[in-house]
């Protein structure tokens, strides 16, 4: 999502970006070209190389587009920056596998961080020469994420068979093992009349389904995986991002945006976004207890919590002043060749 907003916002800039995906297999809602079946396939490597050729520089978004264009891209003079989304620290540390990554990142002409210990990470840990990294955080557009007014989330609400007066919490996001979508499930159930908007898929959809209807029936909404999760921001009084891992989860900036608060564990860069106690909470991750405290919290009083996290938000990671220090990185990276 965030490769497809930061294209749009280059083309204001006057470049000219086409946005592809190494695999997909229909389901998901973003409408871009994919390469192949496979991301290290041989077919999917070359079609990565036909399209590079018509590129001044590959912008790779993160996991599995670091190896494609460090061996798609090894051979036809066509420099990648790669952009890394996770938490190096949660990478393999040791053995063949570092190895492998390091020789990776030394072929990117240079390495996006989205914080600054990331940056210390992949220069201390992965060798990343620091003339080569630069740090731009995950940006989100303010135009595109403005708060729910009152008729807007009385519709939200209507629309999901929710109470106007019930305390609403939304989670965005996969439905996978690392995001740990039960634990919000649990925390819901346990407080009364509290109800939970879900807005993605995956894996877990059944089981989760079953968690629900069995802890707290009718309770809890799921509306698959959306394009634009408005629906689900709009009819919420708070967010809750249970997840084990993560970067710096842009859904967490898109919350910001809306003024609402969240319930976030500790991991990842998370605290780059959510500052404790005054625009959320954070917890440990998989601590229960601690989770559903927290929402209790936030519920009670989630307006100036939400106030504060719009104007952070605002300052911090609006997606037009994100953009112009991408601008700003290519353009260095390209003048040079250029002009030589």
């Amino acid at each position: 999502m965030f490769a497809c907003q930061l294209a749009d916002e280059l083309t204001r800039f006057g470049h000219q970006v086409v946005t592809v995906a190494l695999t997909g297999d229909g389901a998901s809602p973003l409408e871009v070209p994919v390469l192949g079946s496979s991301a290290l396939a041989p077919a999917t490597l070359r079609a990565l190389r036909q399209r590079a050729r018509r590129a001044d520089v590959v912008v790779a978004h993160g996991s599995r587009t670091l190896p494609a264009c460090a061996l798609g891209l090894f051979v036809g003079g066509v420099s990648f920056v790669y952009r890394n989304i996770g938490d190096p620290t949660a990478w393999s540390g040791s053995g063949l596998r570092k190895l492998r990554t390091q020789a990776f990142l030394g072929r990117a002409a240079l390495v996006v961080a989205l914080t600054d210990s990331a940056s210390n990470t992949l220069a201390d840990g992965y060798g990343v020469r620091r003339d080569r990294l630069v740090v731009i955080p995950s940006g989100v557009p303010a135009a595109a994420n403005q708060p729910a007014d009152a008729p807007a989330r009385d519709s939200a609400r209507q629309a999901l068979g929710i109470p106007a007066e019930a305390s609403v919490v939304a989670m965005v996001g996969a439905l996978s093992k690392e995001k740990q979508p039960a634990l919000a499930i649990e925390a819901v159930a346990t407080l009364d009349g509290v109800h939970l908007v879900v807005a993605g898929d995956g894996p877990l959809r059944d089981e989760l389904t079953a968690l629900a209807d069995r802890r707290a029936p009718g309770r809890v909404h799921f509306l698959g995986s959306l394009r634009d999760p408005s629906p689900a921001y709009d009819a919420a009084d708070a967010l809750v991002l249970p997840s084990r891992t993560e970067g710096l989860p842009g859904v967490l900036i898109e919350a910001g945006l809306r003024a609402l608060p969240a319930v976030t564990t500790d991991v990842g860069y998370v605290r780059d976004v959510v500052c404790e106690g005054e625009t959320g909470l954070v917890v440990p991750s998989g601590d229960q207890a601690a989770l559903t405290d927290a929402l209790a919290r936030v519920l009670a009083s989630p307006g100036d919590l939400g106030t504060r996290a719009r104007e952070r938000c605002l300052a911090e990671f609006e997606l037009g002043a994100i953009a112009q220090r991408w601008d700003d990185a290519l353009v260095s990276l390209v003048s040079p060749r250029r002009s030589g």
